[in-house]
């Protein structure tokens, strides 16, 4: 790849998420801080959403990497579980060892059990499930159910659910009110900003071990924050290709020509000349169809 070209120690634009590269931006900390600050209220439900790759799973990430002391974490990365298999995985997130023919009544009472006994030591429990939107209806109110178990002071159990915005219209359905009113924190990832994604841009290629000249000028990342829509994947993406096609021309910095040719390869980009294009073919239509009423119109004068 282009590693040895541009001296770098990683690659800089993976899409895995990857807490090494992660930046302070204003949306990432709020959220982190929302979710921090309930977990130590000791709230039920705390849930975070965004449009597809924000940056949720990073977050995530993140959250697990600095979870305060005296919290246990059950993590649930894929969440596409039945009522049992959300039991199940619950279970052995924490650590509990039972027999492969016990029941689901079994089960819960020894969850409750365990629940107590690690409240009892001054322990939390925080269970993480992420792409949360992914939760079957019954899971979701088998998940409620869970939260149930608390004592006078406290909940034995807090949920935190990241997801995509589909999780916001579910949760809109008058089926999951209780649910809904079992939130009292929630917040909402919003895009990148243009100065934003030019300080992202930079930002990664300086933890990859990149030192020299920005390899992405303003123009160039002017551009990719205009083609991705300020969405984190996309400017990885958009970026990782214009290093390719820089590394393939032998040149040291990123040109606006291969930042497009990027765009052009890339599916879900906006192509800002594209949409240009079409703007300027409608104002021709327009313009002749002006010109041709205006000859009509002094004609049958």
């Amino acid at each position: 790849m282009y590693l040895y070209h541009f001296g770098m120690r990683e690659l800089p634009y993976t899409l895995t998420p990857n807490t090494d590269f992660f930046l302070n931006l204003k949306p990432h900390v709020e959220a982190l801080q929302v979710l921090l600050n309930a977990l130590k209220q000791g709230e039920g439900f705390i849930k975070v959403t965004g449009e597809v790759g924000m940056g949720k799973t990073l977050i995530c990430r993140k959250l697990l990497n600095e979870m305060p002391k005296g919290f246990t974490v059950a993590y649930i990365p894929n969440p596409y579980l039945t009522p049992v298999e959300l039991r199940w995985a619950l279970a052995t997130e924490l650590g509990l060892s039972f027999s492969s023919n016990i029941d689901q009544q079994q089960l819960t009472q020894m969850l409750q059990q365990h629940l107590l006994s690690l409240s009892a030591k001054g322990k939390a429990v925080v269970l993480i499930l992420d792409e949360a939107q992914a939760l079957p209806d019954e899971s979701l109110e088998a998940l409620r159910l869970l939260t149930n178990i608390e004592t006078e002071r406290r909940k034995l159990l807090q949920v935190v659910l990241f997801g995509q915005p589909e999780l916001d219209e579910r949760l809109a359905s008058k089926q999951f009110r209780q649910l809904r009113q079992r939130i009292s924190f929630s917040y909402k990832l919003r895009k990148m900003t243009m100065a934003e994604v030019a300080h992202y841009i930079e930002h990664r290629t300086k933890v990859a071990g990149y030192k020299g000249a920005p390899l992405f000028n303003q123009h160039c990342a002017k551009v990719i924050a205009q083609a991705s829509r300020g969405t984190p994947r996309l400017v990885n993406i958009l970026c990782h290709k214009s290093l390719l096609l820089c590394f393939g021309g032998g040149e040291r910095s990123v040109t606006i020509k291969q930042v497009k040719d990027a765009i052009k390869d890339t599916v879900d980009a906006t192509s800002i000349w594209i949409n240009a294009t079409n703007i300027g073919i409608s104002a021709i239509t327009l313009c002749g169809v002006a010109i041709v009423a205006y000859f009509s119109f002094w004609s049958a004068s």
